[in-house]
């Protein structure tokens, strides 16, 4: 139904607004959609762990050396967090549903060239051209939930869903990389590739084409994506670098001051242009400021832990790269059958007060972790961190995705959504970088038992350590809001019809059309 109102010689429609429904009424449509964008994430994370159990499979086989192997590794992270910004933004600008099928697109395409070349810089090529697919996928899919279902608890629903299935992702990811690298390492690269063309031609199906989501007005910040990419890129790089050659290298420091003058320069260029690749007054949000920090400290601190586990159980306990995945998996687990609880928690009491409890779990999990020895079995150590660490995980990350988008608008959540990711990809690769250099410093190049636990603890500590401090901040966010969470306005009914081209209801809200081309419609 429309509004029609007659003056002279104009005819104005306005739609009339959806009519509201609890959350709990999702059509087949609207959860298509929703199953698609999960899809995509699901890939994602798929993606990053999948990889790190075939490394000796592919290493072996294309003849790389570890450094070239590391790159199979950091070509997708270099890719996915220098990226993310960008990806955000032009998701904004030239509209949320086109930018993510095309990346998406592209990461099937990537994914079939890494599982048939037979080439080491080819495959490291096909795992970066991933991870830029992956830097547009993920904030545009974000975007998508966040300007599909309104703050309260349909938007809080289905950020439980989207980062459910990232979690179960990375965990099965895990579990299946073990089974597919047994029958052969190309397997793991192309095993993706019919679950994302089959969510392309869903994509293409479900995916809104709402009149009122036309892509942001604005012109391009091309000196800002040039100066903001490059810095992040080279950060990224030389956080992963700096274990081979050196932290206080002159190849080091002087790639990070470079990526300092580049980041300065960036933040010059988006404070005097007139539209901005990141708007900066989108940080005196202290909600979406505590959220980016928060997440750059969890996704940081479970990228170091999982490194220091994984080779705890495999080189100190013996454990199969199949039994290391299996045994890492109750977190995982516990993250999948929890989506719907979140959402309900998150409903009553708030992503403040959900945020530090999920961070005060995990920071709980680690320290239990620190007990290890050589004799530390499943039940005893693995089980019960595994179980803190999945619970807090379940209660935190979807905690950061609502602070982080609430309260922005439509047109940047884009933008909000680059940025939070962006935050959880330089976290995950400045905090291992950092951990690996511990564990290092640590054992210092022994191999013995004694040596190998003096260097796990040190580097655990600082996992701990790094998961305290985005306690704190989480902390501050609860304190500020006095625990109170906004009012949730009702959902309405995602609107996902595809209204014929002449129709008033293809029109945008309140647009203005001449008498003559509404007599042409009739």
């Amino acid at each position: 139904m429309t509004d029609t109102t007659v003056t002279d010689q104009t005819v104005t429609h306005t739609p009339a607004a959806d009519p509201p429904v609890t959350d709990t009424r999702w059509s087949p449509r609207v959860w298509g959609a929703l199953v698609v964008l999960c899809a995509a994430m699901f890939l994602d994370a798929l993606d990053v762990s999948m990889v790190g159990v075939a490394l000796p499979s592919i290493g072996a086989d294309l003849h790389l050396s570890d450094s070239a192997l590391q790159w199979v590794v950091s070509g997708y992270v270099l890719g996915y967090g220098g990226l993310l910004l960008l990806g955000g933004r032009a998701a904004d600008l030239l509209g949320r549903r086109r930018v993510f099928l095309v990346a998406l697109a592209v990461f099937a395409g990537a994914s079939l060239l890494g599982g048939l070349v037979d080439s080491g810089p080819l495959l490291i090529g096909a795992r970066f051209l991933k991870g830029v697919s992956a830097a547009f996928t993920a904030p545009a899919g974000l975007s998508i939930i966040t300007t599909t279902f309104p703050e309260g608890p349909a938007r809080n629903r289905a950020l439980s869903i989207y980062t459910t299935c990232s979690a179960a992702g990375f965990s099965l990811g895990l579990v299946i990389s073990g089974l597919l690298t047994s029958a052969g390492w190309r397997l793991t690269f192309l095993m993706p590739v019919p679950v994302a063309l089959i969510a392309l031609l869903a994509g293409v199906k479900l995916l809104p084409r709402r009149t009122e989501e036309r892509p942001a007005s604005g012109g391009y910040d091309v000196a800002g994506a040039i100066t903001g990419t490059a810095a992040v890129l080279l950060l990224v790089f030389t956080v992963t670098e700096a274990q081979g050659a050196g932290w206080l290298s002159l190849r080091t420091i002087g790639s990070l001051l470079l990526a300092a003058a580049l980041a300065a320069a960036f933040l010059l260029i988006e404070a005097r242009t007139a539209h901005p690749l990141v708007r900066l007054g989108i940080f005196r949000d202290a909600g979406v400021r505590r959220a980016n920090l928060t997440a750059l400290t969890l996704m940081g601190s479970y990228a170091g832990f999982q490194f220091v586990a994984t080779l705890y159980l495999q080189r100190l306990l013996g454990w199969s790269a199949l039994e290391t995945a299996l045994g890492l998996l109750p977190g995982g687990a516990l993250v999948a059958l929890s989506a719907g609880a979140v959402g309900r928690l998150l409903d009553r009491f708030g992503a403040a007060r959900v945020l530090p409890v999920g961070v005060a779990s995990m920071v709980l999990g680690y320290a239990l972790f620190l007990r290890l020895d050589e004799h530390s079995g499943f039940v005893g150590l693995v089980l019960p961190s595994m179980l803190l660490i999945g619970a807090g995980f379940a209660l935190a990350f979807p905690s950061i995705n609502v602070a982080a988008t609430s309260g922005v608008s439509d047109d940047e959540q884009g933008l909000a959504s680059g940025l939070v990711n962006t935050a959880l990809q330089v976290g995950g690769a400045i905090v291992l970088a950092v951990t690996t250099a511990v564990l290092t410093a640590g054992n210092g190049g022994g191999t013995d038992a004694h040596a190998q636990l003096a260097g796990y603890r040190p580097a655990l500590l600082l996992v701990t350590g790094t998961t305290a401090l985005g306690l704190l901040i989480a902390l501050t966010g609860a304190l500020r809001s006095g625990g109170r969470k906004a009012a949730a306005a009702p959902a309405p009914v995602p609107d996902y019809s595809y209204p014929a081209a002449n129709s008033p209801a293809a029109r945008s809200t309140a647009k203005t059309v001449t008498e003559e081309e509404v007599l042409s419609e009739r």
